[in-house]
C-alpha cells in the first residue's frame, strides 16, 4: 500500500456533524478521487465502522474538543508520526490541530513537505483575542505554505487580524454534503413546515426566529409548523428556546438529532429552510454549508445577513436574507414565503441549480494546487 501524501487533520469528523466534519469529509475524499493518497486523522467514534471511503481514517484517542486532552493527544501523535507525514502535505482543517501544531518547535525534523492551513471564521477571532495564542498563531501562519478559506468574508477577517497571511490565501468554496446524498421525494401537506438544521445554539437563532414567527398574523401561524433538527450544544441552551416556542402560538416540533436517513425526511418534509444566525462573542458564521445543502435539496432559505452567509445564500434569488437586528424583517420574510407558493418554487430552484454549482473536487483543484 502507497504511503500517504496527503494528511488531513481534524477533530470533527465523520459521525459528527457541521461545517468542519463536511469540509473535511468533502476535501478529502475530492483529494483522493484525483489521486492523491490521503489520511484522516480524526477524533475517536465508538463503534464506528470503516464506510465506503476513497481514504484511510486513523482515530484517535479523544473525544475531539479543541480542548487541552484532544490537543494534547493530537500533539503527541504529530510527534509519533513524523516520520511519515514529513515527506508529506499536512492540511490542518480547523483549529485543534492548529493548536496542537503551535506547540511543536519550528524545526526542520517537524515540517511537512508543504503546511496547509483551513480557516473557517470564529477561530480567527478566538486566536487573535488571547494573548498566549495570538503569537503562537501567527508564527504558524508564517510557516504556513497556503491558507484555504471558504468565503471572501472569512479571507477579510483573517487579513484584518493576522496581516501576515497576505499571498498565502485561497478561497476555495464549499460544497453541500448532500451532493452525495439521493434527492428526497417530496412530500405535501396542509402547513408550511419550516426546517432548521444546527445545533441549539444562541448562534444559531433558533430564539430569535421563534420570535420571529410569533409575530405572524393568527391566520399565518395556523398554517405553520416549526421543526428544529439539533440537539443542545450546552446545558441551558435549550430552556429560553422551548419557553418561546411554548408561547409562540406556533407549531413547534424539538427533532433532536437524526441519522443522514431521518433528516432527508425532514429535507422531503420541509417547505423552507430558515437559520438565522447571529454573531456571538468570538463566534460568527464564516459560511454555512447547512444553506447550500437546503438550497441543494430544493428549499428556499431565510437567513440573517451576517458573515459569510451571503455567499452561500443570494439575496433574492435563493433565499431572503434580512437585517440580523430587524426581528420585523424577519416576520415578513417568513410571512412572504408561508403565503406565497410560487415564490417557495422559484427560489427553492434556482438553489438547487446554485448549490449544483459547487464541488468539491474544484475546491480540492484549488488548495491542493502545485
Amino acid at each position: 500500500m502507497s504511503m500517504p501524501d496527503l494528511f488531513l487533520l481534524t477533530h470533527e469528523f465523520a459521525p459528527k456533524r457541521g461545517g468542519i466534519a463536511t469540509f473535511a469529509e468533502g476535501i478529502a475524499r475530492a483529494a483522493a478521487e484525483s489521486g492523491r493518497v490521503a489520511e484522516v486523522w480524526a477524533q475517536a467514534a465508538p463503534g464506528d465502522k470503516p464506510e465506503n471511503q476513497p481514504f484511510a481514517v486513523r482515530r484517535l484517542s479523544m473525544k475531539g474538543t479543541h480542548g487541552p486532552l484532544s490537543v494534547g493527544v493530537t500533539w503527541r501523535e504529530l510527534l509519533a508520526q513524523r516520520h511519515s507525514w514529513r515527506t508529506a502535505d499536512l492540511l490542518l482543517a480547523e483549529p485543534g490541530p492548529m493548536l496542537a501544531m503551535m506547540l511543536l518547535p519550528d524545526t526542520p525534523g517537524l515540517r511537512p513537505r508543504r503546511l496547509l492551513l483551513t480557516f473557517h471564521g470564529s477561530e480567527i477571532l478566538r486566536f487573535a483575542a488571547n494573548p498566549f495564542i495570538r503569537p503562537l498563531a501567527k508564527r504558524l501562519i508564517a510557516r504556513a505554505d497556503r491558507i484555504s478559506v471558504l468565503t471572501r468574508y472569512v479571507e477579510g477577517l483573517l487579513l484584518k487580524n493576522f496581516p501576515m497571511a497576505a499571498g498565502k490565501i485561497v478561497v476555495t468554496g464549499g460544497a453541500p454534503r448532500s451532493a452525495a446524498l439521493p434527492a428526497p421525494a417530496r412530500r405535501t401537506g396542509d402547513k408550511v413546515v419550516i426546517l432548521t438544521v444546527g445545533r441549539i445554539h444562541p448562534r444559531k437563532g433558533q430564539l430569535r426566529l421563534i420570535e420571529a414567527l410569533a409575530g405572524l398574523p393568527e391566520e399565518l401561524k395556523a398554517r405553520v409548523e416549526y421543526r428544529i433538527v439539533g440537539r443542545a450544544s450546552r446545558a441551558g441552551h435549550e430552556t429560553p428556546v422551548r419557553r418561546a416556542a411554548a408561547a409562540s402560538g406556533v407549531d413547534v416540533h424539538f427533532v433532536g438529532g437524526l441519522s443522514d436517513e431521518a433528516l432527508l425526511a425532514e429535507y422531503a418534509h420541509a417547505d423552507v429552510f430558515a437559520l438565522t444566525s447571529v454573531e456571538h462573542g468570538h463566534s460568527v458564521e464564516g459560511f454555512g454549508l447547512v444553506y447550500l445543502e437546503a438550497s441543494a435539496l430544493g428549499l428556499p432559505v431565510v437567513a440573517h445577513a451576517i458573515g459569510g452567509v451571503g455567499e452561500a445564500v443570494l439575496d433574492g434569488q435563493t433565499g431572503l436574507l434580512v437585517p440580523p437586528d430587524d426581528p420585523r424583517a424577519l416576520t415578513y420574510a417568513l410571512a412572504r414565503l408561508v403565503s406565497d407558493g410560487s415564490l417557495r418554487e422559484r427560489l427553492g430552484s434556482a438553489g438547487r441549480d446554485w448549490a449544483a454549482r459547487h464541488d468539491w473536487r474544484h475546491a480540492a483543484d484549488i488548495l491542493f494546487a502545485p
